[in-house]
């Protein structure tokens, strides 16, 4: 059996030498303004009442699930708690809220030992600490593996966990890391008063950016001289030239075509002719019609030139350009 002094520490025993970490204030800490408040060089503190044990890891949900398991063991909701993960497991500490009456900015230096924090070695090793007059020891099962809490006056447990075959470390609350405790009403509270500060800021901003538009938009009528001449120019012409496309629509040849294409159509009809096209391409017209041979020569206002060959119905093609 190894008996480790208070002096001893892992980084010591390790020759390698560590700043302690100390709990520095969060996002919601900043967001909520509560950075002034924040204490970060808590007090050693061993409550009176003290449980541990390990739960599965579910990634997302640790924080949830330590708090379910820490709830059920205390038999209360209001529940102190820290936790760490390791080997696929939840390790964790909890305490109810109403032990830490009298010291509220404290934390349990039993919870270095945990998996994973500063003074954890391994699980044959045995993690002791004593504080006025009341004792602690966190040890594993060699059999089950189950993390043990033990809790009691020091001159009655200390001698009983020492007379286990384990080698025994003696936790130094002055050099190891801070493991602050987590309280999840506490949490929540604290990110409401964040969410409520946000949206406080973020009113004020928008209210400000929208009287600062209002503002300027009252100089920007009352103040600013406006030159309508070039305006009113514009329109003018634009006006003049709308007046004058709509003229030239009036006096379109739409009509006369019209009636030309009707006239055409009468002559055929007694020759037994067929109009087959009329294109009108600017001022000219190009138009061609199919009729007997016998008036090849055209007839009437039909006149144009025949076109080689006979059509497949005996016809002819007469082309024309006016």
């Amino acid at each position: 059996m190894v008996f480790s002094s208070n002096n001893e520490t892992k980084s010591q025993a390790k020759g390698q030498k560590k700043e302690r970490l100390m709990p520095r204030p969060g996002l919601s800490d900043y967001l909520a303004g509560e950075t002034d408040r924040f204490v970060s060089d808590l007090s050693p503190y061993l409550p009176q009442e003290l449980i541990g044990g390990s739960i599965p890891h579910v990634a997302g949900m640790e924080e949830e699930a330590v708090w379910n398991a820490a709830s059920q063991a205390c038999g209360t909701e209001k529940v102190h708690y820290t936790y760490t993960i390791e080997d696929g497991k939840c390790w964790y500490l909890a305490s109810p809220s109403a032990v830490f009456a009298s010291n509220p900015d404290s934390w349990c230096p039993l919870a270095a030992a945990l998996p994973g924090n500063s003074e954890y070695w391994d699980r044959e090793t045995v993690y002791l600490y004593e504080q006025e007059g009341l004792a602690s020891a966190l040890r594993w099962d060699p059999d089950t593996g189950r993390m043990q809490v033990f809790l009691g006056a020091a001159r009655t447990l200390l001698p009983r966990i020492q007379s286990m075959d384990a080698n025994f470390v003696t936790v130094n609350p002055d050099v190891a890391d801070i493991v602050p405790w987590q309280n999840k009403m506490l949490n929540t509270e604290k990110l409401s008063r964040a969410a409520a500060k946000v949206l406080l800021y973020v009113g004020v901003g928008l209210t400000l950016i929208i009287f600062s538009f209002l503002v300027f938009q009252y100089f920007l009528t009352n103040f600013v001289k406006r030159d309508l001449e070039k305006v009113k120019e514009e329109t003018q012409r634009t006006s003049q030239k709308l007046m004058i496309q709509a003229y030239d629509a009036l006096q379109s040849d739409t009509i006369k075509h019209m009636v030309r294409i009707q006239e055409l159509l009468d002559e055929l009809k007694t020759i037994d002719g067929t109009l087959v096209k009329y294109e009108v391409n600017g001022k000219s017209v190009n138009w061609e019609v199919l009729i007997p041979p016998a008036y090849g020569q055209g007839i009437g206002t039909i006149k144009g030139k025949v076109q080689p060959g006979i059509e497949p119905d005996g016809r002819v093609r007469l082309k024309g350009t006016r």
